[in-house]
């Protein structure tokens, strides 16, 4: 792997400076996938494409960001993060500025496209750098870091939404393409790869982080069939918070809630803007948290507890949710349950096949969550079809309650087996000893 030239020689190339840096650009990209739901409706009253062919551009955002990330990675493992999170800002901007005059559905697409790029290059080099800064602590720097993709729109959702209602949403997408796509990219000159010497130090650590001498190259996690469990669990619980993430606006319109006052928090908001505030807001608290508890109590407990909250709290939003109240609380559990696969499965990944090359095996594990995408217009075919989203609703809740069976049942045992076969003890490392702190 070659190095960062930068790394070592700067003040900010220290452990919790970049991962500041890495929370505060993926807050900065967060709205490309979690605003997009603010402007269906007002792209579909002015052109009429209707809601599934715009939702097109959604997915063909979600599979670009997700399958290209073991791409970038590998350039991040090669040359360093630097390059790919400057040039991963500069493609967000141009993405949010082409939206903003975009008069046709196969413009829309392309967009849709390099925006896809451009964030998987920037969420993508920021997990996997996070992985390799923090190698004892994965669970929560992972978290941390996905918290600011998922809880970055937090703070826009009432200035997107307002901007969208007094100046439009084209001009609402101009906007905060640029600002946000310039604060990417003069962050993105101040990252950094850790020191070989960080991960070197891992190795020697001891019986608590043995698991890290084993590093797997990508050829062979592909072969692994821990990954394809993983892979398939990842499938399942991204679809249902996907269609959530993209849709929730038609749901809302459908419950007739869009516009439905709701006071909670001593806050009144309408419907849809208070729900979409608190769900980034649990989105992104969900991933630190339940990355720190993965810390303590093992990454497959932790899943079975959240998936199986995931699927108690879906069911609960097709039955309750056509209340107002009812709809703002139901859908912040959905997102509190679902965000924490975006800590759980990349600190799982570098779990079990280590450090060395984190970045490409996470971004290979990613791409499943373009496989789920694929799933989301199907959500609208399925609505028209029955009438109801009920049956949307359903499949989404087995299958989070299918993964927090697979956690346990499957992934549990055969992550075991792969950890003792692999392990070294302690004993038989060179200067075993204190774990390196972070």
């Amino acid at each position: 792997m070659r190095n960062d030239p930068s790394r070592g020689a700067s003040p900010l190339a220290s452990p919790w400076v970049q991962l500041v840096f890495g929370v505060i650009c993926m807050a900065m990209i967060a709205n490309m996938q979690y605003g997009w739901t603010l402007f269906v409706n007002p792209i579909d009253e002015k052109y009429h494409w209707g809601r599934a062919a715009i939702q097109v551009a959604f997915t063909i955002f979600v599979v670009t960001e997700t399958w290209l990330v073991p791409v970038e990675g590998y350039l991040v493992d090669k040359y360093g993060p630097r390059p790919v999170v400057v040039g991963g800002g500069l493609l967000c901007a141009i993405a949010w500025v082409i939206n903003s005059f975009a008069a046709s559905l196969p413009m829309l697409y392309f967009a849709a496209a390099i925006g896809g790029v451009g964030a998987g290059a920037v969420y993508g080099t920021c997990v996997g750098n996070a992985l390799k800064w923090f190698p004892t602590r994965r669970g929560l720097a992972a978290g941390i870091t996905a918290a600011g993709f998922g809880a970055g729109s937090a703070l826009t959702v009432v200035p997107i939404a307002n901007m969208i209602k007094s100046s439009g949403y084209e001009a609402t997408f101009l906007s905060f393409g640029l600002g946000q796509g310039i604060v990417v990219l003069v962050l993105g000159f101040a990252l950094a790869a850790p020191p070989a010497s960080l991960s070197a130090g891992v190795k020697n650590a001891g019986a608590a982080v043995r698991r890290a001498v084993y590093n797997a190259s990508p050829r062979e996690v592909l072969s692994s069939p821990i990954f394809w469990v993983m892979y398939a669990m990842f499938v399942m619980m991204a679809a249902g918070g996907l269609m959530a993430t993209a849709q929730l606006g038609p749901i809302a319109k459908d419950f007739g809630l869009h516009d439905a006052p709701v006071s909670l928090l001593g806050l009144t908001l309408p419907a849809l803007t208070f729900a979409l505030t608190i769900d980034r807001v649990l989105n992104g608290l969900t991933r630190p948290f339940f990355g720190w508890i993965s810390d303590r109590i093992g990454r497959e407990n932790t899943m079975f507890l959240a998936f199986g909250v995931e699927a108690i709290g879906i069911l609960a939003l097709s039955r309750y949710g056509h209340s107002p109240t009812a709809f703002v609380v139901l859908t912040g559990i959905v997102f509190f349950a679902w965000g924490e696969i975006y800590s759980l499965f990349p600190a799982t990944c570098g779990d079990t096949f280590g450090p060395k090359f984190a970045a490409t095996n996470a971004g290979l594990l990613y791409t499943a969550k373009g496989t789920a995408a694929l799933l989301v217009p199907f959500t609208s075919v399925i609505t028209a079809s029955t009438g109801s989203w009920h049956a949307v609703f359903m499949l989404a809740s087995g299958m989070a309650a299918l993964s927090a069976l697979l956690a346990v049942l499957v992934l549990k045992p055969m992550r075991l087996v792969h950890q003792q076969r692999h392990a070294t003890p302690a004993s038989d490392l060179p200067y075993a000893g204190s774990p390196v702190q972070d």
